[in-house]
């Protein structure tokens, strides 16, 4: 099982948490009760898959990015393009950056240069844009495309339908490696519903593979649905509250 655990950096000019000295300890007791409850979780999966946790990061300050990195933390993300630019250039080299928010077209080649992964790509258009700014950069990106598995209509990312539909266009792109699929659970969903959604995410990447794509990773459960995701075969979790406490934003 691998499982990768980070941090996060404060910077004066963004909303960030305060952290008393007994809540950096906290989130050390934290990883390791999350650790415990991944291999409780992976032993009840379907696919005995390994598994990356990404510790979600934003708002939080460089003294609790490192106190998780200092407990052996590697993964983290981000919410927002420009904090993670501005936290990324002093924390330690080794980090793996996730862009887990909503990417808009103007922010793409920021995000290309500062993230290893980006997660939600909702739209073939975004993903072509991807493509682009890749190529011109000389580099591959690591995209997770978003479905809106449970129809939400406050949600945004493909239908089951589009992206079947977009499986040529998308193996037609040379320069973004699409490697997973991603998607989150409504918040009112119940543990019925919650193994219902991540099984069928897990259910259309298994169709999509069939198709010629090569889709290795599964983004999906957060805090306060990790554990039902993992058994569905999730590969990813995106965890922040759990790990690091509630975010206070402050200026």
């Amino acid at each position: 099982m691998c499982v990768f655990l980070r941090s996060f950096i404060a910077i004066p000019s963004l909303p960030c948490t305060v952290f008393t000295s007994k809540g950096i300890h906290m989130i050390r007791e934290n990883i390791n009760k999350i650790q415990d409850e991944i291999k409780a979780s992976l032993l009840a999966s379907v696919l005995k898959q390994d598994l990356k946790l990404i510790a979600v990061s934003k708002y939080h300050t460089t003294t609790a990015i490192l106190e998780a990195h200092a407990a052996g933390q590697r993964c983290f993300g981000e919410s927002r393009v420009q904090e993670l630019l501005e936290k990324k250039s002093g924390l330690p080299d080794d980090i793996e950056w996730h862009m887990i928010g909503h990417l808009q077209g103007n922010k793409v080649k920021d995000a290309i240069a500062c993230s290893d992964y980006i997660h939600g790509v909702d739209s073939l258009k975004l993903l072509k844009r991807i493509d682009l700014l890749a190529s011109e950069s000389g580099t591959i990106q690591n995209c997770l495309l978003q479905v809106n598995i449970s129809g939400e209509d406050a949600k945004s990312g493909f239908s089951a339908d589009e992206l079947r539909q977009a499986v040529e266009q998308i193996l037609a792109l040379k320069s973004v490696n699409p490697c997973g699929l991603m998607t989150m659970a409504p918040i009112t969903a119940d543990e019925t519903e919650l193994s219902e959604i991540f099984s069928s995410t897990r259910i259309l990447r298994d169709s999509l593979e069939e198709s010629g794509m090569c889709l290795p990773e599964l983004s999906m459960g957060m805090s306060r649905d990790y554990k039902s995701a993992i058994k569905q075969g999730a590969t990813m979790v995106r965890i922040g509250t759990a790990l690091f406490g509630p975010a206070e934003k402050t200026h």
